[in-house]
């Protein structure tokens, strides 16, 4: 009798662990199913463990369960949602940025090739002005990619053949740079300019020519000349230098031409001396 009822035991504490477990692995309440099921004469025990017992391995093949599969996917389709979103709208930004880019370059090249029609018609005016004669041209090496492309100056100085102005000699550069930086400049005239030596390169008669295009833009810029040449000093309207009346002691000075007499010196009520000093 004690051996039954120790079987009896086991049985029972067997039972009440397989309810816990299936309870806990699978939902299910062995008990609550016993008393809404009937029995049925024509179930195979036999064939239900082993289709359990297979059914438990491919459970086991599967691996750990994550349980918080669905709320981790309902965050990464919210994520992928707001993602989305963001592409679709870095995309616009990007399809107005490439408008507004197209918009600029077009913009851009009419601008460049009206200003660069402009100087260019004043640049060929003024090469044949300075030189006398001649003729000179601004061309784009790429015309098709007018944005990118370099700007060649193309120069034919009296008697000579058309050629780049990297073949020039130096007083030719000079006088063909002048020409184009008077060209810009009469394109865009501002109320004034500062030229530094920049006929240190040239003869008399180029000096002439140089100075009589100069005097043509008077009327809407003042031009600063720094210069050691008497003939571009004998052109203009006030000089401004050092001079030296006391040993050892400079001072600054400024002239106008109509000051000066007859005997080629400065009356002396015209002569205005700097407030500074410095030592010689």
């Amino acid at each position: 009798l004690t051996e039954y009822q120790l079987r009896r035991q086991d049985l029972e504490h067997r039972l009440k662990t397989l309810v816990e477990r299936v309870l806990e692995d699978y939902d299910t309440d062995l008990h609550e199913l016993a008393r809404q099921r009937q029995p049925d004469p024509d179930f195979d025990y036999d064939r239900a463990k082993d289709e359990a017992r297979k059914l438990k391995k491919k459970l086991q093949a599967l691996g750990s369960v994550n349980l918080d599969a669905l709320r981790e996917l309902e965050e990464l389709e919210a994520r992928e949602r707001t993602l989305e979103e963001q592409r679709g709208d870095l995309l616009s930004a990007k399809n107005s940025l490439l408008e507004i880019i197209d918009r600029i370059n077009e913009d851009s090249k009419r601008l460049f090739l009206d200003t660069l029609n402009r100087v260019r018609e004043h640049f060929q005016e003024l090469f044949r002005k300075l030189f006398g004669g001649g003729k000179a041209d601004i061309v784009l090496e790429d015309p098709n990619d007018v944005l990118e492309s370099r700007v060649e100056i193309i120069a034919k100085p009296p008697g000579k053949e058309l050629r780049s102005i990297s073949l020039l000699s130096g007083g030719e550069k000079t006088l063909t740079a002048v020409a184009l930086l008077l060209a810009i400049f009469r394109s865009k005239p501002s109320p004034f300019c500062i030229l530094d030596e920049v006929d240190a390169a040239l003869d008399e008669a180029n000096i002439d020519r140089f100075t009589a295009v100069l005097r043509e833009f008077l009327d809407r810029s003042q031009f600063i000349l720094i210069t050691h040449s008497k003939k571009t000093m004998l052109a203009a309207d006030v000089l401004y230098g050092v001079t030296m009346q006391e040993s050892g002691v400079s001072k600054r000075i400024s002239v106008r031409l109509e000051d000066i007499n007859e005997a080629g010196e400065i009356r002396p009520e015209a002569l205005k001396v700097g407030d500074q000093e410095a030592a010689a």
